[in-house]
Order: structure tokens, then sequence, then C-alpha cells
């Protein structure tokens, strides 16, 4: 599954990674506050045209009754499945209760749960983190409340939200979740590989994986623990031609989608994490992102790709 993430999971990606094989793809986080929803960002991320698959809704706050009505308005617009956000470290989000901050409150979250569960006939899922620091990690609380008042299914990212996002994530409070609860639990957290995706499965007996960060500028992750799984073997790398190809592919539909200089900028991120290993020096994404113009970035693609491709051949002669 790809996890949901603001900023990052537009359709532009999520139909990306769906083609490169991943099972589920999960909308950026909607706030429950119907006074937001006619603005662009709330817009762009309710937009759902043309994707192909379920569609996963997630929403984000911290009172019941406007958590269930966006529930609904959600499902209203298509939304097939509605996952709540009880996993986001940021602090902005946190400082409205919101998030991982609602750990803290397992009556609020049992609350939450039962408002949204009611309020709509099709599936609903939750995310959540192991607990709000390490001297509160109540994880399999908060499992049990979700599993006990009709969650369907519970990803789990293996920190604190005191952790951020340093140090490694623990799987031990997954594997006492899954072993706690009936219902299937995804495990979610430092997976970059196809390698590390089996390793994690058989580390906390998760039904499941769900890849964050190490999608971004990698959409291959999901065909590559596909083909892990199904040979064992060490998935292949793409091909230079094949990561030009899907470069060009999502930069073309990000640009359309957002339009402007808007969609320009927004490529700019997308470019940096795919060409993260090929320009280590970064001197092709500082000059990158001084381009303006949506065929000028499609250009020094182009002339990145093939000087690559020329060095290539080179060395291999």
């Amino acid at each position: 599954m790809l996890a949901p993430m603001a900023g990052v999971t537009d359709r532009p990606f999520r139909q990306m990674c769906k083609a490169m094989g991943a099972g589920l793809v999960v909308s950026e986080m909607l706030s429950s506050n119907p006074d937001v929803w006619q603005s662009r960002k709330s817009q762009k991320r309710m937009d759902h045209t043309g994707e192909v698959g379920v569609r996963s809704v997630q929403i984000a706050g911290s009172e019941p009754d406007l958590m269930a009505q966006a529930a609904q308005f959600n499902v209203d617009n298509g939304a097939q499945i509605i996952d709540i956000n009880m996993g986001c470290p940021a602090k902005k989000v946190n400082k409205k209760l919101a998030g991982s901050a609602l750990l803290q409150d397992p009556k609020l979250v049992e609350s939450i749960v039962q408002a949204v569960v009611k309020a709509v006939d099709v599936p609903v899922t939750l995310k959540i983190r192991t607990g709000w620091n390490q001297a509160n990690r109540n994880g399999v609380e908060i499992a049990r409340i979700a599993a006990d008042n009709g969650i369907q299914s519970l990803a789990v990212h293996g920190r604190t939200r005191e952790c951020m996002y340093k140090g490694h994530a623990e799987y031990e409070t997954i594997r006492a979740i899954k072993q706690a609860i009936d219902i299937p639990v995804i495990a979610n957290g430092d997976i970059t590989s196809a390698e590390k995706a089996a390793e994690v499965m058989r580390k906390t007996g998760a039904d499941g994986v769900m890849i964050g960060r190490g999608a971004q500028g990698n959409p291959w992750i999901f065909k590559q623990i596909i083909e892990h799984f199904q040979t064992g073997r060490k998935a292949a790398l793409p091909s230079l031609q094949e990561q030009h190809r899907v470069l060009r592919e999502h930069l073309i539909n990000v640009q359309q989608f957002y339009s402007g200089i808007s969609g320009v900028r927004i490529a700019r991120k997308h470019v940096g994490w795919y060409l993260a290993q090929q320009d280590t020096d970064r001197s092709f994404r500082s000059e990158f992102n001084s381009i303006d113009t949506d065929i000028g970035q499609l250009e020094a693609i182009d002339r990145f790709f093939q000087q690559l491709c020329d060095r290539q051949v080179s060395s291999a002669a």
C-alpha cells in the first residue's frame, strides 16, 4: 500500500504508484473542518478523476461530529474507504489535538472511531503510531479500541510521535498489536526495498506493508516487492531508459494537474527525489530548480538522461 503523505500523494503520484503495482493508494489527508473544503488545496486533494482501483481517502481532525461529517462528505464525493489519521506528527496538526496527538486520549479515539464508523456505509480504516512518546507506547490499547469499534484495517508506523522520523522504526509493538487483534494489520516505517518489506513482514507477522518515504522518487518499489515475494530473488533495478520514461510521464502529469508555475514548482521536489542517486553533487537539481517553464523542465530532463546514457555506453565500450 502507498501511505498517505501530505504534499506528496496527490493524484499524479497515486496514479504512478498504482501503475507500478501498489495494491491500495491512500490520498493526502483532508481536514475535517468544512470551512477549508472549498480551498484550491483541498479541491486538488479531493480530485480522483480517472483513477482506477479502490479510492481511499484519509481524514484528520479531533471532533467526532466533524469527523463523521467529513467522512460522509468524502463518501458522497466517491470515497470507497475512509481512513482516519491518528499518526501525523506535524506540529500544526498536533496543536489542534489531531493526528498522533489523539493517542494521548483513548476515550476521544473511541468516540471518533464510533462516530465515523456509524456515519458511513463503507469500510473505515485507521493509521496510528506506536504511541505519543516512548514512555507512553500505547499502540496495543489503541488497536483494541479500533478493532472493538468497527475499524476494518489498522496501519501502524513503527515510531512514537516523539520520534518523528528520526532513528529506526521499531517493529516489536507492531508485532504485539498484530497478536492482540483479529483485523488486518499493516506495517509501516523504514521500508525502502523489497528485501526490507519481506523482513518487516517476518518480524511483525503483519498482513501487509505500507510504503511512505520509500516510494518518493521510487515508485518501482511496489513492482520490486511483488517480484521479490513471488520469486524470492533480489528485484531488478529499473534501467536508465525506464527511469527516464517514468520520471518524464510523472513530470507531465504533475505539470498538467496543477498547471502554470504551481505545477513547475511542485515538479521540482519530485525530480529531486528521483535523481538523488544520479545527481550526487546536486548540480543538476540546482540548475533544474531555476527553470520556470514546463517545456524547459522536460528538455532539461531529456538532456540529463541522454548524458547518463552516453556515459553508460562509454563505460561499457
